[in-house]
């Protein structure tokens, strides 16, 4: 299983098109990964932009 994050909204999956937002530019260059299960609650999802649960990597290169 190779996660691959996705460089425009950082989600992270396993395919070769970003799930959230159905961008194809993903790469394997990535640090820190955080789970969003409640982004209107959460003040971290706030701080970086998710509006939407899931898997996210921190950094994006």
């Amino acid at each position: 299983m190779v996660l691959r994050a996705c460089r425009v909204c950082k989600y992270l999956t396993e395919g070769k098109k970003c799930e959230m937002c159905g961008s194809e530019d993903l790469t394997t260059k990535w640090k820190g990964v955080i789970n969003i299960v409640d982004p209107g609650r959460s003040e971290i999802a706030k701080e970086l932009g998710i509006t939407k649960p899931g898997k996210y990597a921190l950094s994006v290169e």
